[in-house]
């Protein structure tokens, strides 16, 4: 099994910081891809920020210049820091995190329950 455990959401004015972190744990062999996605009530789940194995990332243009995805290997952890945010950041955040089992190497991808991120205008 592999659970990922999130935090870091909250309310915070527009202009405002917020740092969100997910933790992978269980049966890992090794991690590829982390990211975060969101979803806003009455919409479909939409890419904020993803980063590879090799610290390659990618990040929807409405997001660029004003978050920053980062990842710790060794902790199997991803984190994403937002800044300037606005009213319409407003949404639930969940992590995505595919890699591959132990001992059986068998690929998985997995995704968190979210956090909620309400940015007030």
């Amino acid at each position: 099994q592999v659970h990922l455990v999130e935090s870091g959401g909250g309310l915070v004015q527009a202009g405002g910081s917020l740092r969100l972190s997910c933790a992978a744990s269980g049966s890992i062999f090794s991690i590829d891809l982390m990211g975060w996605y969101r979803q806003a009530p009455g919409k479909q789940r939409d890419l904020v920020a993803t980063i590879s194995s090799s610290d390659t990332t990618n990040y929807a243009d409405s997001v660029k210049g004003r978050f920053t995805i980062s990842r710790d290997n060794a902790e199997n952890t991803v984190w994403l820091q937002m800044n300037s945010l606005k009213p319409e950041d407003t949404a639930d955040y969940h992590c995505y995190v595919q890699g591959s089992r132990t001992p059986s190497r068998i690929p998985f991808d997995i995704w968190g329950r979210g956090t909620q991120v309400t940015v007030s205008s």
